[in-house]
């Protein structure tokens, strides 16, 4: 594998791993508010981003190569509307898509095809993430102001729960 795409893929598993906490912090917010469906729809987020951390630790080590791990920042979100966390977590999906994407083009530049095909379902993730985020903020702005339409939603995705990742490294 080459250095480079060795060093973005190592350089993502922080960033997983700061998403994990930027998500658990938007789950804090929510269940300050009494919202435990919100802060369950969170609290999954910052599981599955420990998975896609974990998924690139094991491809890295799985390729002979080393792992560093580096301080995780704390997270940079402050929040005041039960929209600001919905609208900071697509923002925040759009950023790690073009991460994904520029380790993708970095494989691809290198012919390091073993890599591409484990990105795909890293950009596919990707996908299904950003349309996630972007579905919660038009039902937030369509029902968050009604209080038995926010109580029913925040019933929805008190319901939702963890699946471990699908990719087979």
């Amino acid at each position: 594998m080459e250095k480079e795409v060795a060093a973005l893929l190592n350089d993502q598993i922080n960033k997983e791993m700061y998403s994990a906490y930027l998500y658990l912090s938007m789950a804090s917010f929510y269940d300050d508010k009494g919202l435990d469906g919100f802060a369950n729809w969170y609290e999954i987020q910052a599981k599955e981003e420990m998975d896609h951390a974990l998924l690139m630790y094991r491809y890295l080590h799985n390729n002979g190569e080393s792992v560093t791990l580096k301080a995780i920042a704390k997270p940079d979100k402050t929040f005041k509307t039960l929209l600001d966390p919905l609208e900071a977590g697509l923002e925040h999906e759009k950023y790690v898509t073009s991460l994904i994407n520029n380790i993708y083009a970095a494989a691809q530049k290198a012919n390091d095809y073993r890599t591409t095909q484990f990105l795909d379902w890293f950009v596919k993730e990707q996908g299904e993430e950003e349309k996630n985020s972007s579905d919660l903020i038009t039902r937030m702005k369509l029902f968050g102001d009604d209080s038995r339409s926010l109580y029913m939603f925040n019933s929805e995705l008190k319901a939702r729960v963890y699946s471990p990742p699908s990719l087979v490294l």
